[in-house]
Formats: C-alpha cells, sequence, structure tokens
C-alpha cells in the first residue's frame, strides 16, 4: 500500500510514522508514504497558496490549482510505475462519509494507492474536486485545525489491514473476540491497602469461557 499525502505540513506527520508499527511497516516495505506540499506547485513569487474567500468570510482559503497540480505530480509518480496501479482520491471533509475499519479493509483490497488531500485554514478552493474523481471522507464528527491528524489515523488504520504489517495478522483485534478490558502479570496487585485481582475465567484455562468472557465484555 502506498500513501500519498497532499498537505501544508509534511513535518507534522514526521514523529508518529518514525516509531512503532509504521515505521517497521515502512522499513519492510510493507507501507510507503510520500509527501506532496502545494506549495512547491505554486507560482506565486512568494510561494503563497491561500487567498481570502469570494464574498467575504473570516480565514483563508486554500487555492485550487496548486493542490490540483499536487495531486497531478501523484499520477505523473504512478504512471511510471511498471505493475498494475489502482488509485483513489480521499478529500477529508468534515461532511464527509464515516471512516472505519470496514472503509480501511475495503481500501487494502480494492487499491495499491491512496491519495489523501489534507485542508488547513478555511478549507481548499471547492473547485479542486470538480477537477478529480474524489471521496469525501471524515474521520468524525468534529472539525480539526487541519486534515493531518485525520490523514495519520487512516495511515494507521489502513495500514493494520495490509498483512504482514502487524507481523501475526491475528493480532488483528478486529477479527478476534476482544473484550475492552484486558490483563496481565502478576496476577494479584496491592495498591493503598487493597487488592486488584485478575477475573477467574482469564486464569482457567477454558477457552471456550474465556471467550464468552471476551464476548460479554466487549
Amino acid at each position: 500500500m502506498r500513501f500519498h499525502i497532499i498537505s501544508l505540513f509534511p513535518q507534522a506527520f514526521d514523529s508518529y510514522i518514525s516509531e512503532s508499527i509504521i515505521k517497521r511497516a515502512i522499513e519492510d516495505k510493507k507501507i510507503s508514504i510520500s509527501f506532496y506540499n502545494p506549495r512547491d506547485y505554486s507560482d506565486d513569487k512568494w510561494k503563497r497558496i491561500d487567498q481570502k474567500p469570494y464574498a467575504g468570510g473570516p480565514g483563508m482559503v486554500i487555492q485550487a490549482l496548486p493542490v490540483a497540480k499536487a495531486i497531478e505530480a501523484v499520477f505523473k509518480k504512478l504512471a511510471r510505475k511498471k505493475t498494475k496501479v489502482v488509485s483513489k482520491i480521499i478529500f477529508l471533509s468534515p461532511s464527509g462519509k464515516q471512516f472505519d475499519t470496514t472503509y480501511a479493509k475495503k481500501t487494502v483490497q480494492k487499491v495499491t494507492d491512496v491519495i489523501i488531500v489534507c485542508g488547513r485554514y478555511e478549507g481548499i478552493d471547492a473547485r479542486v474536486q470538480k477537477m478529480f474523481k474524489m471521496e469525501e471522507v471524515s474521520v468524525g464528527p468534529f472539525v480539526l485545525t487541519g486534515g493531518e491528524l485525520p490523514a495519520l489515523i487512516m495511515i494507521d488504520c489502513i495500514s493494520r489491514q495490509v498483512e504482514g504489517v502487524l507481523g501475526n495478522f491475528a493480532s488483528l483485534e478486529e477479527t478476534r473476540t476482544a473484550s475492552k478490558d484486558s490483563y496481565t502479570r502478576p496476577e494479584i496487585i496491592e495498591y493503598k491497602g487493597k487488592k486488584y485481582k485478575v477475573p477467574k475465567v482469564l486464569l482457567s484455562g477454558d477457552h471456550k469461557k474465556i471467550e464468552a468472557w471476551r464476548e460479554k465484555h466487549k
């Protein structure tokens, strides 16, 4: 799975993708993440890409053409691939389709390249959505400062569905019966004079009872 991120702040991704599972997935070439900054595709002398909105209003709007050229740069890169390429563009929007694990699974099954367009300020000139076939997607019923956090959520969730990223595919919580409560050693913890024990069923070795307990405590 290859991710192509259109963002004014690609450095915002650095700390997360350079740690843990995502870092290992990149090193093992299970996924790749590339960044395209619209500023690099601006014709403005000062690389300015935001302007005041027509009809007035607060804030600034990102111009359509620098974003469109950044997306074009992705397609030019993909055109040089010798293997089959199936791509889709995700336009992050609070009013878009709700992103979830099912969406992530379908993405892995159907496409090789995901292009994620991250907005900022008061958004991106709506005409860019008319230039390309895009899927409007939201990570939740709330508004964020920019699309970088939602993009990271998508990268994480989609990457988990790529075989080999987690090492053992059975590690996917969503494919097995998992409880919201987890326990580990020691069996009894004493804290401020009170003892806290692991539920007996988890120590029983009876797999049917354990699965029933996990199902009950989802």
